[in-house]
């Protein structure tokens, strides 16, 4: 190797020429640069070169890389060829003959006079296009992320509490609006289902007939059907002219978590602990299909009118969607490290949420690739979520955190904790259920102190006085 020899000799540990050149900046320049003492000179050609990571190419793709002028036979004859060495164009240097190597490392016309014994070659890393001296090289010479410009949040104004409703004498599990939007219906563990209005929160009418708590309600938009579902492994349909049930749906084997309508055909899809989501005729009580594959608790469902049309979420830490033709299972997301216990499907966008103690995850549809995660961690079990229209996104946890976010880029903007109601201990700070109404305006959260509370935005906030304290993230994590 040319050049001046190191001071003193340092054992080299046994290991492979790609591993070693890969560990540090000082690591790789002391393998192949001569030059130890400063920085290969920058080069302005490469500046041009853009490897990015979204470009399905192997190393990276290449943008504007200016016309080579071609070397004549004789010096291509010269250089030697190696099927896995990636010569950067764009560079003096990819001119010269003699080029060889294992990574992405060219030889740079040395800038500095002192180096003519050197036969005017030095063997460095390039800087991909202008980056810092300080960052590490050694990969970015493979491939080069460019700087991700991360979305600015959206301002939106903080929600406070407005309403708190008493009436259950148990842990409020469920909510379900009407279409209407003149009422909504709450399950409980004291087994009842109470409808409240929603502009007063008085309570309109009480309904009996689980034997255990209620954890799943609907309310459909095509008839005036009421459907739940609970621990008492029991599916209902109520006739909310004659406020009784008309149609049980037998089939679980365990207890029932979640419940939810497809939006344009007469299906209902349930899931629970016996890890089967089990799709139902509404009028004729039949089961259609049981989508089984998931390998624990069904615990969060939601339905689209196209491919996929039911999505379920997993203590197995999946998700999954499926094929309501076949019943097959379409795709697995194994993102989740915990269980998935609350999915909320965007209203207008084709994207939907999934919470987990570990995270909150947004993905597309309807190919389920992943977007990004929440910027922030609620650090607490999220029984559920919901968003609405403007895209606020909240977030109810296990110890009476309810956390709002924007959407759009992940960032938490309201952190609120719930009081809990006299008389109950802090350790039933916990919101179990929470919906938007229709119009997106009002919030109402279930919780463990046997209270609902309504939520609704500050009207006399502005952003100068809640300003949006965001710093975009360095690194995001992609996976």
């Amino acid at each position: 190797m040319p050049g001046p020899t190191m001071e003193a000799e340092l054992p080299v540990e046994p290991q492979s020429l790609k591993k070693l050149s890969f560990k540090t900046l000082k690591r790789a320049l002391d393998l192949f640069s001569p030059l130890h003492s400063q920085f290969p000179p920058p080069d302005p050609e490469s500046k041009k070169i853009r490897m990015s990571h979204k470009l399905h190419v192997e190393y990276g793709g290449i943008k504007s890389v200016p016309n080579q002028p071609i070397k004549s036979s004789s010096q291509n004859q010269a250089t030697p060829s190696n099927s896995n060495a990636l010569v950067l164009p764009g560079t003096e240097s990819s001119k010269k003959s003699g080029a060889q190597s294992d990574l992405a490392i060219t030889p740079v016309q040395s800038k500095n006079p002192g180096d003519g014994n050197m036969s005017g070659r030095s063997t460095s890393i390039i800087p991909a296009h202008g980056t810092s001296e300080s960052r590490n090289l050694s990969t970015a010479a493979l491939m080069e992320r460019i700087p991700s410009r991360w979305p600015r949040p959206v301002w939106h104004a903080p929600w406070k509490n407005y309403r708190v409703i008493s009436g259950h004498l148990g842990w409020v599990r469920s909510i379900a609006f009407d279409p209407s939007n003149q009422w909504f219906c709450t399950g409980s563990a004291d087994r009842t289902i109470k409808i409240w209005d929603v502009g007063s929160g008085r309570l309109r009418l009480t309904l009996t007939g689980h034997i255990e708590q209620v954890r799943g309600l609907a309310v459909s938009s095509r008839h005036t059907y009421m459907f739940s579902a609970g621990d008492d492994k029991q599916v209902k349909c109520w006739d909310l002219e004659q406020n009784k049930v008309i149609r049980s749906y037998h089939g679980h084997l365990s207890g029932v978590y979640c419940l939810a309508l497809h939006p344009t055909i007469d299906v209902l899809l349930t899931g629970g602990r016996d890890s089967v989501c089990r799709v139902w005729d509404i009028r004729s009580k039949m089961q259609i299909h049981a989508l089984s594959g998931h390998d624990n608790t069904v615990c969060s469902v939601f339905t689209r009118p196209t491919d996929p049309q039911v999505v379920t979420g997993s203590h197995d830490s999946t998700i999954k969607f499926w094929d309501l033709r076949y019943g097959k299972t379409m795709a697995t997301l194994t993102h989740h490290k915990k269980s998935v216990r609350a999915l909320a499907q965007h209203p207008i966008e084709d994207s939907f949420a999934s919470a987990s103690a570990d995270n909150i995850k947004k993905f597309s549809l309807p190919r389920g690739e992943f977007l990004h995660n929440m910027l922030s961690q609620q650090k607490t079990i999220i029984n559920a979520m919901t968003v609405n229209e403007e895209g606020v996104l909240a977030t109810g946890g296990d110890n009476g955190s309810l956390w709002f976010w924007d959407w759009k880029s992940g960032h938490s903007f309201q952190q609120s904790q719930t009081i809990v109601q006299p008389g109950s201990l802090d350790s039933e700070a916990g919101i179990y259920a929470l919906s938007y109404d229709m119009t997106g305006s009002r919030l109402v959260t279930c919780e463990a102190d046997k209270t609902i509370k309504m939520w609704k935005e500050d009207e006399n906030a502005t952003p100068e006085t809640h300003p949006v304290n965001f710093k975009p993230p360095k690194d995001i994590r992609r996976f």
